[in-house]
């Protein structure tokens, strides 16, 4: 279950297709992803890396980035993915936290490179491809003097993917390493991609999210470990994303909320005319998805919307299905793996419809933060060490369906009020003028907190008052009035990366007095 296998009985089928200006269709084939990933495996035993040991990868979406990941699977190695959007300390921080002794980088972040240089000082083997600067050596030259032959054992590596630090600093997710080869098959790739996704090696996956990110590292991964192609765009584009199904016959693809609402707000005659009829699955996850926004994707795609509701932490996991979800509408599925628990804020479980924190119970711990007991203890139960919670809020119905009503740390309490700006947020986005919108509450005298919007408005649209009281009117007409929004404030961009990840701290921290928010 790694391309080694595929590269014996189809060496020269894609194992990736890079789609994008820059790359422009770039072939990787299976038999170079082998031979690339084996070099570099034989690179980093000769530096002196061995099982349990770190290596980070600093790169945008590029032909390479899997021959970095399969290389540190195939040398039970931990494999960490570093955000490019981050600023110069924030990318060091999370190479000096995992403990990285391997770093490879793109040259086209080489000025971010340059910068975290010098905190680094205990990642001795630093690698650039595409170009190089002073204190990296040159990937292509560096692999080239190693055989491409497998290392003579093969422990399977594992990812330690750091959470997304919109409210802190971000945590390495770490689960212990199997112990088993890089050529056995893996539970998550058997039970989940081959038995609830039902991918194979016939499939052409799309892939319009950044590889750093963990869901779209993960379904490529399991693409190419099943002997699939895999269609990686260099950044999401609505348009392109249907033409590249239709040009690749796309039959899997993977993506968040945010892509469903720009597509389906382009102009009908940019939406229209592309053959389709190729595309069986369009997984999806990452945020909730505004009831609306799914139900016109199924109208538009047919009932092969497939959602699920997991971490990078792999605590938990839920699914659901098109037709389920027209049945269900805004669940986000039953369990398949861990049983759910919805418990009060001192950890009492709660009656069937009623919000509350969201637990996983799991037979064993499913996972520990890297450097942090604190944070790792701060996730599970008060009184059940094995149920775990990432931080969300949801209820379930009598059927056991579950449903997101958002995030722990953003709910607003205004007068006494619990109030949840998911929803108010879905009413909002379906509004023709809107592009993005964030909610969250606002110092407020008399209430404690009032419900803001921020509105990224659409292309063309101008902002002001008189919008603002269109947007707060229409409110009016769809959610309970004591949710509207206060006011309405305006700005041309959201914070929201391209993993649909949007930074509510950012914005609601100017509100709090709170002038030094970054992204970390």
């Amino acid at each position: 279950m790694y391309p080694g296998v595929h590269a014996q009985t189809q060496p020269d089928k894609p194992a990736v297709i890079m789609a994008g200006p820059r790359f422009d269709g770039t072939v990787v084939t299976y038999r170079e992803l082998e031979d690339r990933s084996a070099q570099l495996a034989q690179l980093w035993w000769a530096g002196g890396l061995r099982p349990g040991d770190h290596v980070a990868i600093l790169a945008e979406n590029h032909p390479r980035y899997f021959e970095a990941y399969w290389a540190a699977m195939r040398s039970g190695l931990y494999f960490t993915t570093v955000n490019r959007y981050l600023q110069a300390d924030e990318a060091a921080y999370i190479i000096n936290d995992c403990g990285a002794k391997a770093l490879v980088a793109s040259h086209a972040l080489a000025a971010l490179a340059t910068q975290i240089l010098p905190d680094i000082p205990n990642c001795p083997l630093r690698h650039m491809w595409d170009g190089t600067i002073e204190g990296f050596e040159a990937y292509e030259a560096a692999i080239a003097t190693q055989p491409a032959e497998p290392l003579a054992e093969q422990p399977r590596g594992e990812t330690m993917l750091y959470s997304s630090g919109t409210t802190g600093r971000p945590k390495g997710i770490k689960r212990p390493l199997s112990g088993e080869s890089v050529a056995a098959p893996s539970l998550l790739i058997t039970a989940v991609m081959q038995g609830l996704f039902s991918f194979d090696a016939e499939d052409v996956y799309l892939s319009p999210a950044p590889l750093y990110h963990s869901a779209p590292l993960a379904a490529t991964t399991a693409t190419q470990a099943l002997g699939g192609t895999c269609v990686v765009m260099e950044r999401f584009d609505a348009v392109e994303s249907l033409r590249l199904i239709e040009r690749y016959r796309v039959t899997k693809s993977q993506w968040v909320p945010t892509m469903f609402t720009r597509m389906l707000k382009l102009d009908p005659s940019e939406r229209e005319g592309f053959d389709l009829s190729s595309h069986r699955a369009a997984i999806h996850a990452a945020a909730p998805c505004p009831v609306e926004v799914k139900r016109q994707m199924i109208d538009w795609w047919g009932p092969v919307l497939l959602e699920y509701y997991a971490g990078t932490e792999f605590n938990g996991f839920t699914f659901i299905d098109s037709e389920q979800w027209l049945a269900h509408p805004g669940s986000v599925g039953r369990p398949l793996i861990g049983v759910i628990h919805i418990c009060d804020d001192d950890g009492t479980e709660l009656p069937v419809g009623e919000p509350g924190v969201i637990y996983f119970e799991r037979d064993v711990q499913a996972f520990e933060y890297h450097n942090d007991p604190d944070k790792t203890r701060s996730s599970q139960h008060p009184t059940h060490r094995l149920w775990s919670a990432l931080g969300d809020v949801g209820y379930v119905d009598a059927e056991g369906y579950l449903y997101l009503t958002d995030r722990k740390s953003f709910m607003i309490i205004s007068g006494g009020v619990n109030i949840y700006p998911q929803e108010i947020e879905d009413c909002l986005v379906m509004h023709p003028k809107v592009a993005d919108v964030a909610v969250f509450g606002v110092p407020d005298p008399e209430m404690g907190e009032a419900v803001k919007a921020v509105v990224q408005p659409a292309e063309g649209v101008a902002a002001g008052p008189e919008f603002e009281q269109e947007l707060l009117a229409y409110a009016r007409t769809q959610i309970a009035h004591y949710k509207v929004p206060r006011s309405v404030d305006f700005l041309d961009e959201l914070p929201r990366l391209p993993t649909g990840k949007l930074y509510k701290r950012l914005l609601r921290d100017r509100y709090w007095g709170n002038h030094d928010s970054r992204i970390v």
